[in-house]
This record gives structure tokens, C-alpha cells and sequence, in this order.
């Protein structure tokens, strides 16, 4: 399958189990912004065949590069980081899942970070949503403080709202597998 048709596929997926479309009352969003349409990635993302289509096409967009790991804030992260790491291993590249916590644990190694990584390591940032950027930038600030490189920040999706741009004022790349755009012009097809 090609990165144009696993994406197609998975747009398909975001449509039927992700997104939500509503003229009144809108949805309040994480930034406290109304918006008409939703997305919930969880159960895209959580998905057998979403979770395979999104660590496949994660790891082409990766394959060239010399990222050692990537995560995320939790939860939106998670399961892209873990989708990623299988799908790289079973291609013979192996990219680590870690995880940025929200919450520092008060305990134990009181780390921000879970995982098998080290400071110096180049790694990508990815998150489910990009709406403002916030915990997108939130994950680069604690990653950095681990010592570790951010060589990118991937999201799955753009909401295409000022929050790529915000992050590009911290990291000089940032991608998305799909934006806002590209989901709503298959959605206003159906």
C-alpha cells in the first residue's frame, strides 16, 4: 500500500470513528475555543487497523532521518509513539516510544519522561491534535529539559489554527499527516 492510499484509508477512519460535525451549540475546545467540528483521535488512533496505517505512514515519513524515539505528551501521543516503534521494528529500523508526562510524579525518579532514552538522542514530538500548539510546546520544553534533540514535531492532525505556526516559533519543522482540510473535503464529499 502507498503513503497516498494508507492516508486515504485513514481519513476514511477519522470520518467514522473521530470526527464530529455540529452547527449549534458548538463544541468547547482544550484552548476554551468554540468550534463546529471535534475531532477525538482515541479511538482512531486505538483502532487495529488506525494504529497500523498511522505507525506505517509515520515510519515512511521517518525512514531516512536519524531519529532514535518518539513521544509525545500523554495521551494524545501514545499511541502514535507505540504504533511507530512496532511498525519500525517489524521494518528493521527501530525508532523507541517514550512518553512526557503531564504531571511529574512527586516520587521515585520524579522524571518527566518515561522510556528507554538518553540526553543527546534526536527525537521527534508527536501529538494527536494541533489546535493552539500548547501541549505540543509543552512536550518540547520537557523533552529538551531531558537533554534530549527534537529534530521535528509530527502531529496526526492539523486543526489548521495558528498551532503549527506557534510551534514553528520553537522548532523549525513541523508536519502533519493530515490536516483539517484534507479530512473536511472528504467529509463534505459523503
Amino acid at each position: 500500500m502507498t503513503v497516498a492510499q494508507m492516508k486515504d484509508r485513514l481519513i476514511e477512519i477519522i470520518i467514522a470513528k473521530s470526527f464530529q460535525y455540529r452547527d449549534h451549540p458548538p463544541f468547547t475546545l482544550a484552548s476554551g475555543k468554540t468550534s463546529n467540528y471535534y475531532f477525538n483521535c482515541k479511538p482512531t488512533t486505538l483502532d487495529p487497523e488506525g494504529m497500523n496505517l498511522i505507525g506505517g505512514i509515520l515510519f515512511r515519513m521517518l525512514a531516512d532521518t536519524e531519529i532514535t524515539a518518539a513521544g509525545g505528551l500523554t495521551l494524545g501521543a501514545d499511541a502514535l509513539a507505540n504504533a511507530l516503534a512496532v511498525i519500525s521494528y517489524q521494518h528493521g529500523k527501530s525508532i523507541k516510544a517514550f512518553i512526557v508526562r503531564k504531571d511529574v510524579k512527586d516520587h521515585g525518579t520524579k522524571s518527566a519522561l518515561e522510556g528507554d532514552v538518553k540526553a543527546g538522542e534526536r527525537v521527534v514530538v508527536l501529538d494527536d491534535v494541533i489546535t493552539t500548539g500548547g501541549s505540543t510546546i509543552t512536550a518540547i520544553e520537557r523533552v529538551r529539559a531531558a537533554g534530549l534533540v527534537v529534530d521535528r514535531v509530527i502531529a496526526l492532525i492539523d486543526r489548521e489554527e495558528g498551532g503549527r505556526e506557534n510551534i514553528l516559533s520553537y522548532i523549525p519543522r513541523v508536519e502533519s499527516v493530515v490536516t483539517r482540510s484534507e479530512i473536511m473535503q472528504v467529509y463534505e464529499k459523503k
